[in-house]
């Protein structure tokens, strides 16, 4: 149930708006109001930034069918531990969710079981197999938010046009896991001085790259939104800015680990430094930052991509690819993009996690507008800590974040004008 609260005192940023200003905020009856309501939990948030509540649309929960690694209970904990009030989740489970019967069973169990805002994305293809489309019309009406077949990518390329012909008749957006499979084939790593060294298949940049300038010119062609994934290669950073300045209709996020760690960190065949796409250089690093920095890329995601102790502690080659990103996310861009390089803002960063993917999506969330539903997160953006795996609520383990020192944290997340998690009292229910 919701509260009735009274922040106080809080440096209150809303991109959505421009407001950035220390005032205190209301909430009443689950929605943010301009008056103060009578018996308010008071939250002295002096010398804090009150934020609407993060946003990350790029976030595997495993169910169904994978709930050995993730359930939709324990990652919306860890999203709620990271600051995050709204998440969207990929369609690789099992079964795909590729139909509106899966869809509504993720909404339900999402009713019942998160703590947080849970919307659902559709596969392109059947299967996400790339072959034959999937029932967009009917996954229009299940209510999905956006189409995908992230953890694979459509080759085809009339079927991926036709695809994105039919998602326009419906308002859907097409998000894109950018793979070329020919390219990247048995890659485990990228490409590079560093594969060669460590005696591991690599899977170069291009592979990235090709995809990428296949969607620019489907985007453009059809006039439809487009957004690319987990952006990890400087060349398609540069064809991103080229077309988005003449007017593409094509979008792309950004992830934390794509921002700060490189190829050579898999020195030690450590698992926990496998992922899709791959680690890349320095170079591709200063080129996502500099992307994020002059608006070529407007939105910030995760990623956050479970998987078991056991499936991680095999062979560098035989283990899967992915790392839990929820917890980490929020501090990790804060760290890089805020103290280090200072490429952005603090109302810029918080715009790239609440409206910009809001916007993108079509959600009803991302604003601290009076009337707005009342999902707020309250952070310290200078608050030190280090990152401790066996802390975290969900079940698996596998990240490469463990005993890094970081800057900036959620100290409050408050969803529907509930407060559901807090760093002094931790979880509410």
């Amino acid at each position: 149930m919701s509260e009735a609260l009274h922040i106080k005192g809080g440096r209150v940023i809303d991109p959505a708006s421009g407001s950035d200003t220390v005032r205190d905020l209301f909430v009443e009856n689950g929605v943010i109001t301009d008056s103060k309501p009578a018996k308010a939990t008071v939250i002295d948030a002096a010398g804090k930034v009150v934020s609407p509540g993060l946003i990350d649309i790029h976030v595997h929960f495993r169910e169904p069918g994978q709930s050995h690694k993730e359930t939709i209970a324990s990652g919306s904990r860890c999203a709620a531990f990271g600051g995050f009030t709204t998440v969207v989740c990929m369609p690789n489970t099992s079964p795909v969710a590729d139909s509106p019967a899966t869809i509504a069973w993720i909404q339900e169990r999402a009713a019942s079981n998160s703590i947080v805002n849970v919307y659902c994305t559709g596969a392109i293809t059947r299967g996400i197999a790339g072959e034959e489309m999937a029932p967009i019309g009917a996954l229009a009406a299940a209510g999905v938010v956006a189409l995908t077949d992230d953890g694979r990518c459509v080759q085809n390329h009339g079927v991926m046009l036709r695809a994105v012909e039919y998602a326009k008749q419906f308002g859907l957006p097409i998000m894109d896991h950018c793979q070329e499979a020919t390219l990247s084939s048995d890659g485990v790593m990228n490409d590079g001085e560093w594969s060669t060294r460590l005696g591991l298949p690599g899977w170069p940049a291009l592979a990235e790259d090709l995809i990428v300038a296949r969607n620019i010119l489907l985007a453009e062609q059809t006039g439809h939104p487009i957004h690319c994934q987990h952006i990890s290669s400087a060349r398609s950073v540069r064809l991103l800015r080229e077309a988005r300045r003449r007017g593409v209709s094509i979008t792309a996020e950004a992830c934390p680990h794509h921002i700060c760690l490189t190829d050579g960190d898999l020195k030690t065949f450590d698992t926990n430094f496998k992922m899709n796409p791959p680690l890349r250089t320095q170079a591709d690093i200063d080129e996502i930052i500099a992307g994020i920095a002059d608006g070529t890329i407007t939105i910030l995601a995760s990623d956050h991509a479970p998987h078991a102790p056991y499936e991680k502690e095999v062979e560098f080659d035989k283990a899967p690819f992915g790392i839990l990103g929820l917890e980490t996310e929020l501090p990790v861009f804060l760290e890089i993009l805020f103290h280090r390089r200072k490429a952005r803002t603090l109302p810029e960063i918080l715009a790239m996690l609440t409206v910009n993917p809001a916007k993108l999506l079509g959600l009803d969330r991302g604003t601290l507008a009076v009337g707005a539903v009342a999902d707020i997160t309250i952070l310290d953006p200078d608050h030190a800590w280090t990152y401790d795996k066996e802390d975290s609520p969900s079940l698996s383990r596998n990240t490469p974040f463990h005993g890094m020192a970081l800057r900036g944290r959620a100290l409050n997340t408050i969803v529907g004008g509930k407060i559901v998690w807090d760093l002094e009292n931790g979880f509410r229910n």
